[in-house]
């Protein structure tokens, strides 16, 4: 077992030296600053002043300019009575943190209530705790224990809480200590200690430790110590997750005990011991303690808690649990793909779990046929009875969301049984970015597989959509020719794992003389960067263009490395390029710079075709009849001559393969999207984003660039075809609430 001390230096907040108090006098208060909210106020009641009664009384105070305020009074009867006073007393005086220095109070009405006035200094709640003890005498326990249950209502700061313990000790010394704190993965915290005012069931507690907290309830049961004095008993508590500080940094425990508030310090020499071992210790402990039910149900449940070891496969029922893929993108967002194999439906809820964070599964994931997990069993002779049915529906894929702050911690399977008994599996996902975990996902699924459409539907498309893109770091940059030294517009160049030779493209720019001088950013992913980088360094030099060679790490396709190129950058304006396009005609840079500065701060493209002369993009317009294709190509498939004689056409979205736009348009629309697999439907969402951000498009048809249609290396026709339709499903989830108000408008270029 894992054993921390704590170092004896560690101090009890309120040691009362004797000789600390100071003398009470009959028409003066003593002032203690509880927190920035609170004062508390000590006197004493004179014969021939008016009352100071006990409970909720209005006070005023000189220099309120808001008249009285609602303060807690309480009383007691003085050991030592003289003619002048009567009884002290103690008020809790509300304060908005901006009150100046208090001179003078009143009780009650002008005319018949009673005055005092401030002693020059406040007392610490050291010197405010011993004033009290001594002025109260042996009622002095009565009157904390009054005012701790006013200081422990509602949110309770740091330094209110040591003021209750100072109050607490001064009244009844330590009542016991917290020897022992134990950690769940699940966030409970284990106390164990002794205490003479504990006493089992749910107790109303706070713990002293924590910058800010609010009074909660703590389960406790108790057992026998015949080694504590005075014959306190033994205590074990459940404090639940959220609620309690640090183990290493609990000090106390104030609590609401048999007879009232007390604090149990921690021990100097604490043990603490980790989320591993607690439940070995409660279950060690279990068998000696008593409380009521709830509370025994609580311990018994951290008794049967994760320990980090897995317990699915000594189940002694047929109740088995594999795992084939887990992934984990940014965020804490998960995709899990496994079996289970319980015929017998003895399993209740299947959920994942890291630390206090938990995903029921059972209740969303898709299952599919996996007849191989059947037959794997079926040579297990304590099996045989359950295998005979036809059932194969074993396999199941699931996403979920856990917290992602602490990515140390153990991520695991809770099966709950039919019992009540939980089994674990614990799983070590890979961290992936949210496309390339669905990627390799839809990649392990087999196309005919009739359970695809719901996997498509209830998990692939909600974890891309949900999930955060993962941040484009430019991690290298290697310049060739006199990039710094030109001062004309820059083109950035997309180079995506699809463009394996981009030499085409630089020699056109280099045979076009409005590009030949022109500074050129061509971006790369790191992989491609590493191998690369030098030949097309070498490659520049000889075409006598000066460039600029990125590395951008996380970048998957054009648009990520668009936006790492254009953020090294401190033009105004910039022209995107991917690399997989080539200009059909020189002087097309020139005509989109010339158009650009007829509009400024607006974005321009050129018409896309392909090879044999068809268009590939021209324009869109919006369509909501047209099912879930909320956008209808413009001209898509015609011959280029249907649109050379077309003039500059306002347009909704521009394509962002090829344009010129300012530079700063993709930080004001937040970059692109980190959900899409494919490239179309990822450039359209920001098209929309820029023109919905004031940022208007056009298309100028006098310019046209050549270019095919993206794939993936090794993509088969059937995956590029469900890649197309998980994004067209991402993008209407998107821009279908957006779109709705223009359903019955007339159809309108896009």
């Amino acid at each position: 077992m894992l054993v921390t001390e704590q170092s004896p230096a560690v101090t009890n907040p309120t040691v009362v030296k004797p000789g600390a108090t100071r003398a009470m006098r009959p028409g003066r208060v003593i002032g203690c600053r509880v927190d920035q909210t609170t004062l508390l106020i000590i006197g004493l009641g004179r014969v021939l002043a008016g009352e100071v009664v006990a409970g909720d009384v209005m006070v005023g105070v000189d220099g309120d300019q808001e008249g009285t305020r609602r303060a807690f009074v309480s009383q007691w009867r003085l050991p030592a009575r003289s003619p002048s006073t009567k009884h002290g007393f103690a008020a809790l005086l509300p304060q908005d943190g901006t009150d100046n220095a208090l001179t003078a109070m009143q009780f009650g009405e002008e005319e018949t209530g009673a005055r005092y006035t401030f002693a020059p200094r406040l007392a610490s709640a050291e010197e405010a705790a011993a004033i009290l003890a001594e002025s109260a005498g042996p009622q002095s326990a009565a009157v904390i224990d009054g005012l701790v249950d006013v200081l422990m209502a509602g949110n309770l700061s740091l330094r209110r809480l040591l003021t209750i313990t100072a109050f607490l000790q001064a009244a009844h010394a330590n009542d016991g200590f917290i020897e022992l704190i134990g950690e769940s993965h699940e966030g409970t915290t284990f106390l164990q200690g002794w205490s003479r005012g504990m006493a089992p069931g749910p107790c109303r507690m706070s713990v002293v430790g924590t910058p800010s907290s609010a009074a909660s309830q703590c389960a406790i049961a108790v057992f026998p110590r015949p080694d504590a004095p005075d014959g306190a008993p033994g205590f074990v508590g459940l404090i639940e997750a959220g609620l309690a500080a640090r183990p290493r940094d609990i000090e106390g425990l104030v609590f609401r005990g048999r007879a009232g508030w007390r604090y149990a310090a921690a021990h100097p020499r604490k043990r603490i011991i980790g989320p591993l071992e607690t439940p070995e210790h409660v279950r060690s402990i279990l068998p000696r303690v008593h409380g009521t039910p709830d509370v025994l149900l609580l311990l018994r449940a951290v008794a049967n808690s994760f320990a980090g070891e897995e317990t699915v496969s000594s189940l002694p029922f047929p109740v088995r649990m594999g795992i084939d893929n887990m992934f984990e993108a940014d965020g804490g967002k998960l995709l899990a793909s496994g079996w289970l194999y319980d015929p017998d439906a003895h399993v209740t809820a299947v959920r994942l779990r890291r630390r206090n964070g938990a995903a029921r599964l059972d209740e969303g994931w898709t299952r599919l046929d996996r007849p191989d997990v059947t037959n794997s069993f079926n040579d297990q002779q304590h099996f045989a009875p359950s295998t005979q049915g036809a059932q194969h529906a074993h396999g199941f894929i699931a996403h979920a969301q856990l917290p992602s702050e602490d990515h140390g911690a153990p991520v695991y399977f809770e099966l709950t049984l039919r019992d009540s008994r939980r089994a674990f599996l614990p799983v070590r996902p890979t961290q992936l970015s949210a496309c390339l975990a669905a990627w390799r996902q839809i990649g392990s699924i087999d196309p005919a597989s009739c359970a695809l459409p719901a996997i498509v539907d209830e998990q692939i498309v909600p974890f891309l959509s949900q999930s955060r893109r993962s941040a484009l770091v430019t991690d290298a940059t290697l310049d060739a020719g006199c990039f710094d030294q030109e001062s004309g517009t820059p083109i950035v160049i997309g180079v995506g794992e699809g463009e394996e030779n981009i030499s085409p493209l630089l020699a056109l720019l280099a045979l076009d003389p409005e590009t030949r001088r022109a500074p050129i950013v061509i971006v790369m992913p790191a992989e491609r960067f590493r191998r690369q980088a030098a030949r097309l360094k070498e490659l520049v030099r000889f075409y006598r263009l000066s460039a600029r060679l990125v590395s951008a790490n996380g970048a998957g396709d054009f648009y990520d490395m668009l936006e790492a190129g254009t953020q090294g950058l401190s033009c105004e304006t910039v022209v995107s390029l991917s690399a997989s396009l080539v200009p059909r005609a020189k002087g097309w840079y020139g005509k989109l710079l010339a158009t650009a500065a007829t509009l400024k701060g607006s974005i321009i493209s050129p018409v896309l075709a392909y090879e044999d002369h068809s268009i590939r993009w021209a324009g869109n317009w919006i369509d909501n009849d047209n099912g879930d294709e909320l956008f209808v190509g413009r001209y898509a498939g015609y011959p280029l001559k249907a649109v050379t004689e077309m003039k500059l056409t306002r347009i909704a979205a521009a394509s962002l393969e090829c344009c010129v736009m300012p530079r700063d348009a993709l930080l004001c629309a937040g970059g692109f999207a980190g959900g899409y697999l494919g490239v179309q439907k990822k450039g359209l969402d920001l098209g929309l984003r820029l023109s919905r951000s004031g940022i208007d498009s056009y298309l100028l048809p006098s310019v046209q660039m050549w270019g095919c249609d993206e794939a993936r290396e090794g993509d088969s026709s059937a995956m590029a075809a469900l890649v197309e339709e998980i994004d067209r499903k991402i993008f209407t989830s998107q821009w279908s609430p957006a779109l709705a108000g223009e359903k019955h408008r007339q159809k309108r270029p896009a």
